[in-house]
């Protein structure tokens, strides 16, 4: 499921494109959840990472679609954020909030289409990065794969421990395992560690970052092969 925002304080505007959406879904296979904000006021209020993709209007009397982009870009430095604009004039100052492309109003259905072609490659390009976890009461929230130090299991959660601090959600350890690549490894039942941040051995205690993991006794030969095929592959 890919999260868009439309941001734009005319509903016209923002009805045509949620239309060019829907026909975009139908055409291409996509799956669009897809929410609208009359100002961009709305939207960085209590902002949290959650879209994909923000088609943002410029013009807007409450707050105009540049002052939103910085906003964003405090908190969200990975999202994609499309320009809708009718002066491009504004293109050059679309690089200080790396928008992704402007596209000029009136929006055709062809250009949107374009535009979407290159954000949708651009987040595949990202999407191994990131896992998109639940945080409850219906919030979501992205973590950078490489800012995981572990993941443990509790009962039936799931705590991240990153360098972002720790964040918790309901669910099972071996679907963060089909969902992590190569360099994260489970040690025992309870940990799924991130190799890239094994600082040192000691004993069957793994070093992670400023955290200690136990390493099981069936897991520890596994382990220290996968650490040496890690480090391996990453001193090539």
């Amino acid at each position: 499921m890919i999260h868009i925002a439309i941001v734009d304080d005319d509903l016209h505007d923002r009805q045509i494109l949620r239309e060019y959406l829907k026909t975009y879904e139908a055409t291409y296979g996509e799956a669009f959840e897809i929410f609208d904000f009359d100002d961009g006021e709305t939207l960085v209020k209590d902002y949290r990472p959650v879209f994909d993709i923000i088609l943002l209007d410029i013009e807007m009397e409450k707050m105009d679609g540049m002052t939103t982009a910085e906003h964003i870009r405090e908190t969200d430095g990975n999202v994609i954020i499309i320009f809708l604009t009718n002066m491009p004039q504004y293109a050059i100052r679309g690089y200080a909030v790396e928008a992704l492309d402007y596209v000029l109003k009136p929006v055709s259905c062809y250009t949107l289409e374009q535009c979407l072609a290159r954000a949708l490659k651009r987040r595949q390009n990202r999407a191994d990065s990131f896992l998109r976890i639940s945080s409850g009461k219906g919030t979501m929230q992205k973590i950078r794969l490489s800012s995981i130090y572990y993941v443990e299991i509790q009962g039936h959660t799931l705590i991240y421990y990153t360098k972002d601090g720790e964040f918790s959600a309901a669910g099972a350890i071996r679907d963060v395992e089909h969902r992590v690549d190569g360099r994260f490894f489970r040690c025992n039942k309870c940990y799924l560690v991130n190799m890239e941040h094994v600082e040192s051995l000691k004993g069957s205690i793994a070093v992670v970052g400023k955290y200690e993991v136990q390493i099981s006794r069936a897991k520890k030969k596994a382990f220290l092969d996968a650490l040496n095929n890690y480090l391996k592959e990453v001193s090539k």
